[in-house]
């Protein structure tokens, strides 16, 4: 017995040694893998390389647990989750030994996916990359871990000690009224004012416009300004081709939503001052109590959603679109009006996304020197006649790493692992000069972005200015975001298309928003903030109080107003000003 005991021990003991030595032939190859992918993808990092490796050591160590799960995630189709999909997953899989399949697919389904997850509780995928426009739905659903709670609990010990919260760009977007985060952003990016500097420049255009509107042509700093100088370029020759001054979509489709909810409206003023939502109107027009509960969308019960405001912006986006855009432009989407402008015959641009930054360097198109130098630049947003100082300026999309506590525990921090490599600082800088999508500052503030900044337009010195901060995405006030989106494009269209005017459109929209969130109250679906409706009321009782809605100004085509793009742009760098 004594002998068989003994024999026993002694295979334990040689089990023990192999996999011993079997763990460690793995560790040595998934080490191996960490520096090969540092030397030859990633030596682009503000981490030296051993500061590198020692962060890929962490994520070898904390993945042990996980060897072999196989995970799925998803995102939308931007250049940097392309990335992320080809390049940083493969990555992540060959360092720690979790498979991991990164799938991109539209953001509308997106959001669609998520939304049958949440309402299910079904797993679908176990990590997505969701809008922090989304933000106010995740905090009163429940269906979301809190980021900064599962750092403290289930993640205490898989949390990168190198994560750096605060060198985040945009974690201001991502954190609930509770103080609590919700979503990792892992890219983002805003719509500034685009323009062709080589045409703003010449002598001849500047002194025909001086003589045509008694100002200098330049960048504009108001929606009157804009319009000038797009009346001034429409229809002109230059360089043989007849341009356009003003490119915009207009096709009945989903993403005319995100042209009106991604902030059109308070870049013409319609909203509360107060970043980064506007308090007590946000954005979107939708009024929120002192407790933060949604109390209505219509100027009947203190939104502004419907507000004189609100007409203006919609209506001056359909005169633009129709009088000074390209004619194809009405009948396309989000998607195929984007390079638009890279094919050189358009001026100016108020709304374009810096998204598109990457596409506009090819040194082949028209808008591009030979040398890679753009022959555009990025500007801040001009803004309409009812903005107010201390209002946010435009929109600024963060796309956000988001869980949900209906996927299995271990599924869930395997790939809060994988969102958290995508973010890393060993990884980002890679990242960020693949996608032009900023998230941290020590990238941004990088040597390796002071020498691209030249190429880019404008967007290196957008992130350093503290003023990028007046450029927020959808914020807190909205209860339920894949609900109360759509309403935008499906009510907004009509008036585009010119089938009911403005007023009724917007009339047609704060009412579909209003109801939609009564509905929501009555459910009783939400664990925190839900709506409580203002009673309807005379609009002009709202009308007469102070702040927004605000009444309709007298005289909406304020003097046109302009500045030279290297005054502005000196001004944008420094602190408190614009």
């Amino acid at each position: 017995m004594k002998k068989n005991n003994t024999m026993c021990l002694s295979v334990l003991a040689a089990s023990l040694i192999m996999a011993t030595a079997q763990v460690g032939a793995q560790s040595n190859q998934y080490r191996a893998a960490a520096e090969r992918w540092v030397d030859s993808e990633f030596n682009r990092s503000t981490l030296s390389r051993e500061e590198q490796l020692a962060e890929l050591e962490w994520f070898i160590q904390a993945a042990e647990p996980f060897r072999g799960m196989e995970i799925r995630t998803v995102a939308e189709g931007l250049t940097t989750h392309e990335y992320e999909a080809s390049v940083l997953a493969r990555a992540f899989t060959e360092i720690t030994g979790i498979n991991v399949t990164h799938n991109i697919i539209g953001e509308g389904d997106v959001v669609d996916t998520m939304q049958t997850q949440m309402q299910s509780d079904r797993n679908i995928y176990d990590g997505y990359v969701n809008d922090s426009d989304a933000i106010g739905t995740h905090l009163r659903y429940g269906k979301t871990i809190a980021i900064s709670d599962a750092m403290q609990n289930e993640w205490r010990n898989f949390t990168n000690p190198g994560l750096d919260l605060d060198d985040f760009i945009g974690i201001q977007y991502t954190t609930g009224p509770d103080g609590k985060i919700y979503q990792l952003p892992t890219q983002q990016f805003a719509n500034l004012y685009w323009f062709r500097a080589d045409w703003f420049e010449r002598e001849d255009l500047q002194n025909e416009f001086r003589q045509q509107y008694g100002y200098e042509l330049g960048v504009p700093l108001n929606w009157s300004a804009y319009e000038d100088i797009a009346e001034f370029f429409t229809g002109r020759n230059i360089d043989g081709q007849t341009v356009y001054g003003h490119m915009d979509y207009g096709r009945r489709d989903p993403s005319l939503g995100w042209r009106f909810h991604d902030s059109w409206l308070s870049m013409a003023g319609m909203g509360s001052p107060g970043l980064p939502f506007g308090n007590p109107v946000d954005d979107w027009g939708i009024r929120v109590n002192e407790q933060g509960n949604p109390v209505g969308a219509s100027v009947s019960r203190g939104g502004a959603t419907n507000s004189p405001a609100s007409e203006f912006a919609l209506r001056k986006m359909v005169e633009w679109l129709r009088d000074f855009a390209p004619p194809e432009a009405q009948g396309m989407t989000f998607g195929e009006a984007g390079p638009v402008p890279a094919q050189g015959n358009v001026a100016q641009q108020i709304f374009w996304y810096t998204a598109f930054t990457a596409d506009m360097t090819d040194p082949s198109l028209p808008v591009t020197e030979s040398d890679g130098t753009p022959k555009w630049r990025m500007a801040p947003s001009p803004v309409g006649p009812y903005w107010q100082e201390g209002m946010k300026v435009g929109y600024q999309d963060v796309g956000s790493w988001t869980f949900f506590n209906s996927t299995p525990e271990d599924r869930r921090t395997a790939a809060w692992l994988f969102a958290q490599f995508t973010v890393s600082k060993t990884v980002s800088l890679e990242k960020t000069i693949r996608g032009l999508t900023p998230i941290r500052r020590s990238d941004i503030n990088s040597p390796e972005m002071t020498e691209l900044a030249p190429k880019l337009g404008g967007l290196v010195e957008f992130y350093r200015s503290p003023n990028e901060s007046w450029w927020t995405p959808s914020g807190t006030n909205v209860p339920d975001y894949p609900r109360l989106a759509p309403l935008w494009w499906q009510n907004l269209a009509p008036a585009v298309s010119g089938e009911v005017s403005p007023q009724e459109a917007l009339d047609n929209l704060a009412a579909a928003i209003d109801n939609t969130m009564m509905r929501l109250a009555r459910a009783n679906v939400f664990s925190q903030y839900a709506p409580v409706m203002n009673p309807e009321r005379d609009p002009e009782y709202w009308l007469a109080q102070p702040g927004s809605p605000k009444p309709r100004l007298a005289n909406e085509k304020e003097p046109g107003r302009t500045r030279p793009y290297d005054e502005l742009m000196a001004d944008w760098m420094a602190a408190g000003t614009r």
